[in-house]
């Protein structure tokens, strides 16, 4: 018995307030109580009562809300409510950070992590089952195209649960820049409308608005193959690249080549050799576009690594041999200039396919969309790892949701533009989910599987290293907390059964490709959770953001090609580069696409630096605390580094990478 004062946080997004009357329960151990509010919540504001209760309620357990409305259902976006007792000397917090909506009665547990108990009359083991069947009646899984990982089910973003959409800001930003791209398209149109389109000085009339420093550099130098082998190392796609161990069976030479071999097999001996192999898009139908034809190529590039870091490409072979063509065309640096920068076109039309769909839409966007469903479908709010991983899901499924819908979809972006479109994009994606493993996800595995550790200008190398390993103590400090041995994890049902959704149900029976479906000790339960964290922000930041730079200047990254990969060398003319490259439709297409999906988001919340309060322990929120100082550290570490350096990498810099997988 005694005063209890009530705080309720309402969100600060647009429209999180309500109109609607709210009622409110203190339920403990030993009673319930209502409490009679005049509570009308408004935009995030943080209102406060004083309620005095007769009886003794006992250790409060859960605040029970109730939203009443009589014309309008006037959804409310509650952040969290904190109560302190009488007699207590510190509030005791029932996170919420969700939408209030209907009439029905909302139970918010008290927020100390919890794993699942024996006790099946235990009030925390009843409120955990009872949500779980909930949100598996919400959160349900659908098969977009057979043979990729599986989606939520939503056939747009109107059917996605309430919890999961865009907020106000976020959307209006997302529809207006949407809408700025698109009358820019039309004004580049008009103003190229009756100009010349021969030259690749052309593409400058296009090459304005909205556009990075980086971006300029690269429409200066984007001939040089100094920026060529540059991107493989950090630019948007630097997971292709590999150290090699023997000259590639493909690589054939022909006679009068014997200098080229000699020096291949030099620089292998030396160790540095490296390759770029495309052989994934081999097979692959090319788009028709307005009925016009497009071409895929499968290139492969030999590049050697100089004592200084530079990675300078040796020859490029365009397409792998063939019963019809069993020596393949081998292009060269010392070929006509014409001729080895349409080669290098192509390499990099190529890079932009796998880049795109391969590296960005499934290792990324994907796999982050099936770790999101997993924990909603298979972890209670009470479980610490839910707590965890909460915070790297907000945004996942919409953005998804709305690529399916306007950029995979037939006649959508990938359709209208890129080379790959129009169905072969899904069978590239089909064969980059048989080949997606657990290791490629994991940069210690994925960078010493690709022979890529120590090499002191992979830029993405070092950074990603750093990042997981700051990732991975954070993760560990956080499990310790709650998992005191290897048995307490093997006997976790609800974290069993979320790594089984994943690896089978999500990424349909991945476990023959590495993908664990139980967890068997804290170690093992950590490298996971530090993969779930690090796909979901880390990594889609290298991939993403690179694009504003990369993509801007079209001839860099053609998102398609028009012309048939060349048979010779010494007919290749102007006129020959200009037919293969995007036309002006396609390109401004390209420029204006890659803007709007890698700009910077107005509401971006930084690696780490979410605002919601999951966790009430304050051990936790030391360990969360914790990871922010040493992402800060290594900010100040990546900015003196950059400051030594011609071409910065600033897309793992923490401060850069977005804390879910939101664009």
């Amino acid at each position: 018995m005694g005063s209890y004062r009530i705080r309720v946080a309402t969100g600060p997004w647009l429209f999180s307030g309500s109109h609607n009357r709210v009622q409110l329960w203190l339920v403990g151990e030993r009673g319930e109580a209502e409490v009679e509010l005049q509570l009308r919540p408004a935009r995030g504001q943080v209102e406060e009562f004083e309620h005095h209760v007769a009886e003794d309620l006992g250790p409060l357990q859960f605040v029970k809300l109730r939203k009443h409305h009589s014309l309008v259902d006037d959804a409310w976006f509650c952040d969290l409510i904190t109560v302190q007792g009488p007699g207590a000397s510190t509030e005791t917090t029932f996170p919420c950070y969700c939408w209030v909506q209907g009439e029905g009665v909302l139970s918010l547990p008290e927020g100390t992590a919890r794993l699942a108990g024996d006790n099946a009359l235990d009030a925390f083991q009843k409120h955990r089952e009872k949500e779980l069947k909930e949100r598996q009646q919400t959160y349900c899984w659908a098969t977009w195209k057979e043979g990729l990982p599986l989606t939520i089910a939503a056939g747009r973003e109107n059917d996605l649960p309430p919890n999961t959409r865009f907020h106000e800001e976020k959307r209006l930003d997302f529809e207006w820049a949407l809408k700025a791209v698109s009358l820019e398209m039309v004004l580049k149109h008009v103003y190229t409308f009756l100009s010349a389109w021969n030259q690749l000085e052309d593409f400058d009339q296009i090459f304005w608005g909205q556009k990075s420093t980086l971006a300029e550099k690269v429409h200066q130098c984007w001939q040089e193959d100094e920026l060529f082998g540059y991107q493989f190392l950090n630019g948007t796609n630097p997971m292709l690249l590999r150290r090699s161990t023997s000259l590639p069976s493909r690589l054939v030479l022909p006679s009068g080549m014997e200098e080229l071999q000699a020096q291949l097999e030099k620089e292998l001996q030396k160790g540095s050799l490296f390759e770029a192999d495309f052989i994934l898009l081999d097979g692959i139908p090319a788009n028709v576009i307005r009925g016009e034809k497009q071409y895929v190529a499968a290139p492969l590039v030999m590049l050697k690594m100089e004592p200084s870091g530079k990675l300078l490409p040796m020859v490029i072979q365009i397409q792998p041999p063939n019963p019809s063509s069993p020596t393949p065309l081998l292009f060269l640096p010392s070929d006509p200039p014409l001729a080895w920068l349409l080669a290098k076109s192509w390499v990099r039309s190529s890079d932009f396919q796998l880049h795109q769909l391969q590296y960005h839409l499934l290792n990324t966007h994907l796999v982050a969309e099936v770790i999101a469903v997993a924990t909603m479908r298979c972890l209670p709010g009470l479980h610490p790892v839910f707590k965890l991983l909460i915070p790297h899901t907000r945004y996942t499924m919409e953005i998804n949701t709305r690529a399916r819908g306007q950029l995979i979809s037939a006649g959508g972006i990938f359709d209208k533009a890129a080379s790959t479109g129009g169905g072969g994009h899904v069978q590239l994606l089909r064969r980059a989910t048989a080949q997606l493993t657990y290791r490629s996800l994991c940069p210690p595995d994925d960078l010493a599987d690709r022979g890529l550790l120590g090499l002191p200008s992979a830029l993405y190398a070092h950074d990603a290293l750093r990042v997981w390993e700051i990732t991975a103590r954070y993760v560990e400090g956080i499990v310790h907390l709650f998992y005191h041995g290897d048995d307490v994890v093997r006997g976790d049902p609800e974290l069993q059964a979320w790594c089984r959704e994943i690896t089978e149900v999500g990424l349909c029976r991945a476990q023959d490709r590495g993908f664990p479906v139980s967890l068997q000790s804290q170690n093992q339960l950590c490298h996971f959770l530090t993969m779930c964290v690090f796909t979901c922000t880390a990594q889609h930041g290298a991939i993403n953001q690179g694009q504003l730079d990369w993509y801007a200047w079209v001839p860099n990254a053609p998102c398609t090609m028009r012309m048939p990969p060349p048979t010779t060398k010494e007919d290749v003319t102007m006129a020959t580069v200009m037919g293969s490259l995007p036309d002006v439709r396609k390109a401004c297409l390209q420029m204006a696409i890659t803007w709007h999906l890698s700009r910077s988001q107005p509401d971006m919340v930084p690696l780490g630096h979410h605002k919601e309060k999951y966790f009430s322990d304050p051990k936790a929120e030391a360990v969360l605390k914790q990871f922010q100082t040493d992402l800060e550290n290594l900010e100040r570490e990546i900015t003196a580094r950059n400051e030594q350096l011609d071409l910065t990498y600033e897309y793992l810099k923490p401060s850069h990478i977005e804390n879910s997988v939101t664009i």
